[in-house]
């Protein structure tokens, strides 16, 4: 699982190294291939291929059915690309998304439980002051979490 924020830098080659903490739980699982992509061109999400696979397979059932799916089956097949990373830890993210999002320099890596996802420093730091947890968030948040969820309790 992947928690937390670590720091990096993506290169003027466009390869991001993946922070350590992140690397380590990688490499534990023996992860090499990933499929980086992005749902709405503001970040990159890196996700292990088996965990994108595992996505696709819950949407493809809709895919020709849906018009929502087929939007972000386009979207993240537009910004998406499938990636190894090398023995440093690090990979290259794909030049159409790294345009987008402003991925160069300073960036965050956010784990997001399955995922890692990529935003440009400054604006997401911008983000977070711009959009602070209010009372209400975490009332609804509060609320969630008293709730029985069927997923959780198979």
């Amino acid at each position: 699982m992947f928690r937390g924020n670590h720091p990096a830098k993506v290169e003027e080659s466009g390869r991001l190294k993946l922070p350590t903490a992140f690397k380590e739980l990688i490499d534990g699982a023996g992860i090499t291939q990933f499929y980086v992509t992005s749902s709405d061109g503001k970040s990159a999400e890196i996700w292990p291929l088996g965990e994108w696979e595992k996505r696709e397979a819950q949407l493809i059932e809709y895919s020709t059915m849906n018009e929502q799916v087929q939007k972000y089956l386009n979207v993240t097949g537009y910004f998406g690309q499938q990636m190894k990373m090398d023995g440093q830890g690090r990979m290259v993210l794909p030049q159409i998304l790294r345009g987008a999002a402003a991925l160069e320099g300073d960036v965050v890596v956010m784990g997001k439980v399955t995922y890692l996802e990529v935003f440009n420093r400054p604006q997401f730091e911008q983000t977070l002051i711009s959009q602070a947890l209010t009372n209400d968030d975490k009332n609804a948040i509060a609320q969630m979490l008293k709730r029985p969820n069927p997923a959780r309790d198979r």
